[in-house]
Parts: structure tokens; C-alpha cells; sequence
């Protein structure tokens, strides 16, 4: 915009007269702005109404305020690792926990041979787990019954798992004998 356009535009948007426009454009480098604020220091322009924002008790922040500046907070409060790691440590001990209540039991022809926590169980697979793999399979082939007890529904899922595979060893067993 060359500089008579801007002396045109002062002088409509303030309502000066185009020699006032002119100077206070001239005094200001023709910077509108500038201009405008000169031309309001010298009382030929009207300053704009102004308003105010205050958080004194007198003029309280309304309840939709309030609300999002609460949501923004809250929205802004990040995970920090530590609670990561609270979280993680409740859930180990939960399972930790479970672990210990239900029971991974050995049955043979009726009779129980063995009953143990599961978690002691998991842990023998953890760091023997060839040899419990193997333990297990022998132990289907030689009548053996594999169950849980607990408080758990899960439980129930892995029991008929475990009667299942129980017969299907069964069936093997029978169809090399020939039966």
C-alpha cells in the first residue's frame, strides 16, 4: 500500500480530515497504527472503549470456567513414571497374589499325589521347562489327571482344557494298544 492509500485509510477509519491523516502519518513514518495512537494523544480520535478483566472476589469466574480450567489441568497432569511403576508393582502382587490362592493339583486313579501353588508351578516352568514339559507328558501317559482349584472362573476354562488333553492321551494310549 503506497503511502496515499494509507492517508486515504487513516482518514476513513478514524474520520480525520485528510491533511490531519497526512501529518499524523508523516510524524509517524506511515505506520497506521502509530498514526492512530498520535492522532488519539491529540484528541482528534476518540480512544475505544475498554474493559477489564479482574479475579477479585467481587467479580467471581463463572462455573463453565471453572469446569474448563479444571478439565485443562487435569488434561495437562501427565502420567509420571512412578505412577507407571505403582501401577505395574499393584498388578505383579495381584498376580502374585493369585498365583497363591489357586492350586495346580496331580491326581492319579483317584488319589491326589501333588498339590502346589500355582505361582510355584510357574516359577518350576520359568527355570525348568524342559524338564516340566516332559514331567507333564509322562505323567498324562501314565493316568494321571492335571487340575486347578481356586476362586477363580478361569479355572474352570483350564480344568476342561486339562480333561481334554487328559483324553486325548487316553485315546492315544488305547489306539497303539490296539483297544
Amino acid at each position: 500500500m503506497d503511502n496515499l492509500e494509507k492517508v486515504e485509510k487513516l482518514r476513513e477509519k478514524a474520520g480525520v480530515t485528510y491533511e490531519d491523516a497526512k501529518k499524523a502519518l508523516e510524524a509517524c513514518e506511515y505506520d497506521m497504527l502509530d498514526a492512530l495512537i498520535y492522532l488519539e494523544k491529540l484528541g482528534k480520535v476518540d480512544a475505544p472503549n475498554m474493559s477489564s478483566y479482574t479475579t477479585t472476589p467481587d467479580n467471581m469466574p463463572s462455573k463453565e470456567f471453572e469446569q474448563a480450567q479444571t478439565t485443562y489441568e487435569n488434561d495437562c497432569k501427565g502420567t509420571s513414571f512412578g505412577e507407571y511403576f505403582r501401577k505395574f508393582c499393584r498388578w505383579c502382587g495381584e498376580l502374585i497374589r493369585k498365583g497363591c490362592d489357586t492350586n495346580f493339583n496331580v491326581m492319579k486313579h483317584g488319589r491326589e499325589i501333588i498339590s502346589m501353588p500355582v505361582i510355584l508351578l510357574v516359577l518350576l516352568a520359568i527355570f525348568f521347562t524342559g524338564l516340566v514339559v516332559l514331567l507333564f507328558v509322562i505323567g498324562l501317559f501314565c493316568d494321571c489327571k492335571y487340575y486347578f482349584d481356586g476362586h477363580s472362573n478361569a479355572t474352570v476354562e483350564v480344568n476342561k482344557f486339562c480333561d481334554k488333553a487328559s483324553e486325548t492321551c487316553e485315546n492315544m494310549k488305547n489306539d497303539f494298544q490296539g483297544k
